[in-house]
């Protein structure tokens, strides 16, 4: 049970966390390799063993959200592949309403994501996010990913708050690490970022079963 009396800025990650993670799970494990391997005329079999040695080397680096990045590196359109699939972009169960309930709140709603700004760009296309936020930052536009504490640094110096009175979600638990390293206060965890996907063992953090319930919660706060 959160303490929402303590919290005045809501600090949101995107894929896996408001969004549904299965279309970028689907992309980058399955629908990628395929038409890498179709560009070259090979098997699948052969692109998974070209492409996931390079995303396991760029993890948590910003290279491994960059899609620039992947399209120099695989010479393929990343961004016109992900519209092909772009049907598969979709709201975790229950998180417009926890939005609403947040906005109507009167907190400080940051969306900050290691998405790069052309994958937010087709997800905002997809799902109407925007309204819900003040801000919508991706780490691309500091040169660091959240992993990095010199995110989080320049976060803080591009939108003051305070992080002590700050709640984080995110279903990256590295990420909360270092949101926890910089001093924010309180942290959730997210159980099943894929929809399709086993629950996860989100060690150390609480998580996030459910937005009714969380939205339930702030709402009980406020009355």
């Amino acid at each position: 049970m959160l303490n929402w009396n303590t919290i005045d800025t809501v600090l949101l990650d995107m894929d896996g966390t408001l969004l549904d993670l299965h279309f970028d799970t689907h992309f980058w494990v399955h629908y990628l390799p395929q038409r890498y391997a179709e560009h070259h005329g090979q098997s699948l079999a052969w692109a998974k063993a070209e492409i996931y040695p390079l995303m396991h080397a760029k993890q948590g680096q910003l290279d491994w959200y960059c899609l620039d990045f992947w399209s120099r590196e695989l010479g393929l359109p990343i961004v016109e592949l992900k519209r092909e699939i772009a049907h598969l972009i979709s709201l975790r169960p229950d998180a417009d309403g926890f939005l609403q309930v947040l906005q109507s709140s009167g907190r400080q709603v940051i969306l900050i994501t290691n998405a790069h700004r052309d994958s937010l760009s087709l997800k905002m296309e997809r799902i109407e996010l925007k309204t819900y936020f003040q801000r919508l930052i991706s780490s691309h536009d500091f040169g660091f990913p959240k992993e990095a504490q010199a995110f989080w640094q320049a976060l803080q110096a591009e939108v003051p708050f305070d992080p002590a009175r700050t709640l984080f979600i995110d279903d990256s638990l590295t990420i909360l690490r270092a949101a926890r390293d910089f001093g924010v206060a309180q942290l959730l965890a997210v159980r099943q970022p894929d929809s399709q996907g086993a629950l996860r063992d989100t060690e150390e953090f609480d998580a996030v079963e459910g937005y009714r319930a969380l939205s339930a919660q702030l709402q009980a706060s406020s009355d």
